[in-house]
């Protein structure tokens, strides 16, 4: 009985060994890779190019995991980060100056619940009397991916879910003004990879970020792919690149309410998705384009829901003046500020704390085609269905990015969905249900409007390939 029981134990002992051993075999991830980063924050460098190859050795090692391995990674960043969103919302507006608080603990909070991971990778198959083909989405490599400083936690946190998803390992170029924070997340993510799947560097920045940097990245023969979420200066530098860009660029959003719409809701709609953190959202509402038979109840409702009319037009001016250079661009110092800062400082009174300034304009107004991202919101009159539709793809001006309308002419809303051509087109809601907040969908904070590629997801940071079989597995 003891020969019996010492037999057995070896056995079982024998099985163990081979079974750990295997584990290890399969997932490279089970021993650390050498952290080369200086300093105490993994992930963080001082030059681009140790920063990418640290990268690339990274997702040599990533990509031979399995996707059960992505969604354990995936799982855990979510679960990380849920707890820091109030902390993140709060060092966000510290260091950049813009926005408000409550609202990007919505945005971060949508971030981590809706943004897709490995279930957007979706597999075809054709199959026939020659056999089957699949078309599979596998990793590019190392991602270049450039960061704003409007939103930088969303945007930092949404791309790592959806490029990890696809077996990337990321360089981000941070915009300057939100480094400290952008660099303190990249750590962050690194460490709860590490200690996820026991990888790290799959998420890599500079210590200091510049346009220099950025440019060296660009042109990196280990970077395989570029996403660039900024102005259309950085997406055109990015283009020129010669490399496979996905370009997230400008956009000017109209929203058009006619005389058929519920205009209390459009009031309410509006305000709610143009004021959302002070207007800096790509997405969000920058001009009212409005039937004048229901212009005046559209603006009274939504003076009733948390806006300052004004309409002084000297008071109008000195907001121009205030918030709009002399070269035709926004004045970095309004962008994103609260209502109250605006009015303040063009001395226009107002009462407790306004969500939205708005004025009436004409449709060449600089409030109306310049996207100023603060929260001043022009109303602009016209007489007929087609006069509007025709102000709002000029204000648009062929971005092909975002617009609402607000009718219960389902034929007036599908003619101006063709026409606008926008990446996203809201019917009688909030600017924000696009992105999936208070609407169905997934989200994103990379909207790809010059390269085509729209609302961004995983399946957009992969390789689409084509695996053919030329007999079998056909049973039809």
């Amino acid at each position: 009985m003891m020969e019996n029981n010492t037999q057995l134990k070896e056995m079982i002992r024998s099985m163990v060994i081979d079974v750990l051993q295997g584990q290890k075999q399969e997932t490279a991830s089970s021993q650390p890779v050498k952290q080369v980063s200086h300093g105490q924050e993994p992930g963080v460098f001082d030059t681009v190019d140790e920063a990418i190859r640290a990268a690339k050795e990274a997702q040599l090692r990533f990509e031979d995991c399995t996707l059960a391995t992505r969604e354990k990674v995936i799982a855990d960043i979510r679960a990380a980060m849920r707890p820091r969103v109030q902390e993140l919302a709060q060092k966000t507006v510290e260091e950049t100056g813009m926005g408000r608080v409550a609202d990007k603990v919505l945005k971060l909070n949508l971030t981590l619940d809706k943004t897709p991971g490995v279930e957007d990778l979706v597999t075809e198959c054709e199959t026939g009397d020659n056999g089957m083909t699949l078309y599979e989405l596998s990793a590019y490599g190392v991602i270049g991916a450039i960061t704003p400083s409007t939103n930088p936690a969303e945007t930092l946190i949404c791309n790592s879910i959806g490029m990890l998803a696809a077996g990337n390992a990321i360089f981000f170029s941070v915009h300057p003004g939100a480094k400290n924070l952008s660099r303190e997340l990249v750590s962050e993510l690194n460490q709860v990879i590490a200690k996820s799947i026991g990888i790290e560097n799959l998420i890599v920045t500079l210590r200091e970020p510049s346009i220099e940097s950025a440019q060296e990245m660009m042109l990196h023969p280990d970077v395989s792919l570029l996403v660039v979420t900024g102005g259309p200066g950085v997406v055109k530098q990015a283009l020129q690149s010669g490399k496979k860009v996905i370009g997230a660029g400008a956009g000017n959003p109209p929203a058009f309410v006619d005389e058929t719409a519920d205009i209390k809701k459009a009031a309410q709609d509006i305000v709610l998705g143009a004021s959302l953190d002070n207007n800096i959202l790509c997405i969000a509402e920058k001009s009212v384009v409005a039937m004048r038979q229901i212009e005046p109840q559209l603006v009274q409702e939504m003076v009733k829901v948390g806006c300052v009319l004004v309409d002084n037009q000297q008071d109008i001016q000195r907001l121009v003046d205030l918030t709009v250079l002399p070269n035709g661009t926004p004045n970095k110092q309004f962008v994103g500020k609260n209502a109250s800062v605006i009015l303040d400082a063009a001395h226009i009174p107002y009462n407790g704390d306004p969500r939205l300034i708005i004025l009436r304009t004409p449709k060449d107004h600089p409030f109306a085609v310049i996207e100023m991202l603060m929260p001043i919101l022009p109303v602009i009159t016209v007489d007929s269905f087609d006069e509007g539709l025709n102000v709002c793809l000029m204000l648009e001006a062929g971005l092909h990015h975002t617009a609402t309308m607000h009718s219960l002419n389902m034929e007036r809303l599908n003619q101006m969905a063709r026409k606008m051509k926008t990446s996203i087109f809201v019917k009688n809601g909030p600017s924000y249900a696009g992105l999936g907040f208070s609407g169905e969908g997934t989200t994103t904070f990379t909207i790809a409007t010059p390269t085509g590629e729209s609302t961004t997801s995983a399946r957009c940071f992969a390789r689409r390939r084509r695996c053919c079989l030329t007999t079998g597995f056909n049973i039809r």
